[in-house]
Formats: structure tokens, sequence, C-alpha cells
């Protein structure tokens, strides 16, 4: 099967998951710049949210470019991703609203976490279609960075209930380490 069809589908839904994250903002009841302390939560969980969506828009795109085609079981683990990545509005908002409270940015952290699991199943699904010695399989080699990724993630949800905003700034790091484009794919399809 054509990849281009997943490609349209995924950009729209993530199009979609962002102006749903938008519209849930709010403005400052006041006229005046001090109404905005009171929704800096609110923005500081939608930019971070808005990077972390932009992040996984981005690798996707280099992922399927390092790719030829898909087939059923890419397609439902591309599905299982754009799922994870839905409830990022809902978290995004609920750790806002709450002003970085334990269970939010717990479940947030969750949601983080199971989209990256997510995203490593649709890699492997992609490389299983492709082969080991596929452009993709050597890009990603042991994906370490990945791994960390999640492992963090991991950390971050049981930090929540002793120190949220420390597990919040630990979302920050992982954002941080995925801002600059994973140039594995790019390296790679340049040797090709």
């Amino acid at each position: 099967m054509s990849k281009g069809r997943m490609e349209a589908f995924s950009d729209g839904v993530l199009a979609i998951i962002i102006t749903i994250m938008v519209l849930s903002l709010t403005p400052p009841r006041g006229p005046d710049p001090a109404g905005l302390l009171d929704v800096v939560p609110t923005l500081i969980s939608y930019v971070l949210s808005f990077v972390i969506l932009g992040i996984y828009w981005n690798n996707h795109h280099h992922l399927l470019q390092a790719v030829k085609q898909v087939d059923g079981r890419v397609l439902w683990s591309n599905l299982h991703l754009l799922f994870w990545l839905s409830l990022v509005p809902f978290t995004t908002a609920w750790v806002g609203r709450n002003n970085f409270a334990a269970w939010p940015v717990a479940i947030y952290g969750l949601v983080l976490t199971l989209a990256a699991i997510a995203y490593f199943l649709l890699t492997r699904a992609l490389i299983a279609l492709h082969g080991a010695g596929s452009t993709l399989a050597t890009a990603v080699g042991a994906d370490i960075k990945g791994r960390a990724s999640l492992a963090i993630y991991m950390a971050a949800v049981f930090l929540a209930f002793v120190n949220a905003r420390l597990a919040y700034a630990l979302y920050i790091v992982v954002a941080i380490v995925w801002f600059v484009p994973d140039r594995r794919i790019e390296r790679a399809l340049g040797r090709e």
C-alpha cells in the first residue's frame, strides 16, 4: 500500500489536535496584563504540548520518508499513536487549569509515555515491513534516544506524586532533547 494516505491522514489528525488544544485556551478575565498571571500555567502547558506535537509531526515525517510502503499492521500502529496524541489536549488543559497538580501531571506523563510506546511500535512495524537491512532500520539503530526518553517519561509519572513540578520539568527535558530534528534518518537517506 502507498504511504501517501497515511501521511495525509496523520497530518490532518495532528492539525485537528493542535486546533482543539488552542481552542481550549481561555483569555484572561480582565483587560490588563495582570490578568495574564492567572493563565500562565495554561499557557506553559499549551506551549510544551504544542512543541511535543510538533516534534511528533516532524519525526513522523522523517520516519515515512525512509519507507516506501505501509501495510495493515503499520496502519493500526499509526492509529494507535494518533489515539494517544489525541489525548494531549485533554491532559494539557487539565495540567494548566490545576496549576501542575500531581494527578494531572502524572496522567499527562502517562499519555506521553503511551504515545512514545506507540511511536516505538510504529517504528518497529515499519522496520518489520521493510527489513532489518532497510534504511529505516539502519537509521534507527538501537534507538537509545527513544528508549532514554521513554525511561524519563516513566520515571516522571511516578515522580509527579513526590514533586509534580520536577516531573513536569523532565517532560520539558525530553522535549529539548528531541527539539533538534532527528538527523539519523536524513543521514541514512543521504547515503542511499
